[in-house]
Parts: C-alpha cells; sequence; structure tokens
C-alpha cells in the first residue's frame, strides 16, 4: 500500500496482515525499526494485532538484527 507521494506507507512485512499493519499505523509505528522501543505484550495488546503477526513482526525484526524492546 502507498500513499499518494508514491512511498510506503509503512515497511512492516505484509505477512503480519492488514488488520495488524493496520493497529500499528494508528498506533503512530510506521517504520520496523520503531519497535524495538516497545515489547511484543505491548504490540500484542493492539487491537488487530494477534500472535501471528507477533511472529512475523519478531522474525522481521531479527532479519534486520533487531528485537523487541527486552528481548
Amino acid at each position: 500500500m502507498s500513499d499518494q507521494g508514491g512511498t510506503p506507507a509503512d515497511d512492516f512485512p505484509h505477512g503480519a496482515g492488514n488488520p495488524a499493519r493496520g493497529a500499528l499505523r494508528a498506533a503512530g509505528y510506521t517504520r520496523l525499526a520503531q519497535l524495538t522501543t516497545v515489547t511484543a505484550a505491548e504490540v500484542l495488546a493492539l487491537h488487530g494485532v494477534g500472535p501471528k503477526a507477533i511472529r512475523v513482526l519478531r522474525e522481521a525484526l531479527a532479519a534486520e538484527g533487531l528485537a523487541f524492546a527486552g528481548e
């Protein structure tokens, strides 16, 4: 999904699912690296984010050498 400027609205993996990606954007997160400031439990508490999204996001973070806060 892109905004009108042609840049991605976020850089979250599509495997996380649209509800989860929308919940993250609604909470003010638009970049994967921003998730290093919150715990997986905090992200899981967002409406629309489930265990599968957490797994996909954790894998994407790890691929970049990053992790949720406290991991």
